[in-house]
């Protein structure tokens, strides 16, 4: 890239009629622990449970938590496709923003349930107030609201 051009990611060329919709969002987080990293995520950051799906075995390989319309898959460790818990992983790169009413008050629930505090609610550049945490396994997670 010389001087101030921009990369060209987009052909603009195309028309919204050529672009399938987009209808709906679902962030998947790895687990090794789909049963404990469930009940953290409900007790600790507030989420309401979507269920913990078992097979055969009574092993689950599945699990849903809910944040309004929202939903976050919770999925096994799979080798074969590549996907880990942050456990196993030197470190991540990317982590959840969750926009929340009562900041303070969810910093409090999230401090008592356990979850590692990565930062303390505070006044952004960016306009939000927020603080930072990770789950049992890792996941990194924001919690905020607009200034």
């Amino acid at each position: 890239m010389q001087g101030s051009e921009a990369p060209h990611y987009c052909n603009l060329e195309h028309k919204e009629k050529d672009v399938p919709a987009i209808n709906r969002l679902i962030t998947l987080l790895v687990y090794e622990n789909i049963p404990e990293a469930h009940d953290f995520l409900v007790e600790a950051f507030g989420f309401s449970s979507g269920g913990i799906e078992r097979n055969d075995q009574g092993i689950a390989v599945h699990a849903e938590v809910r944040a309004g319309d929202a939903v976050i898959w919770l999925h096994r460790v799979s080798p074969s496709h590549e996907l880990f818990s942050p456990r196993a992983l030197p470190g991540v790169s990317g982590g959840t923003y969750v926009q929340v009413d009562d900041v303070d008050a969810h910093f409090e629930r999230a401090r008592a349930g356990g979850a590692d505090i990565d930062s303390k609610p505070a006044a952004q550049p960016y306009g939000m107030y927020d603080y930072g945490a990770r789950d049992i396994e890792g996941h990194h997670w924001w919690f905020g609201s607009p200034l």
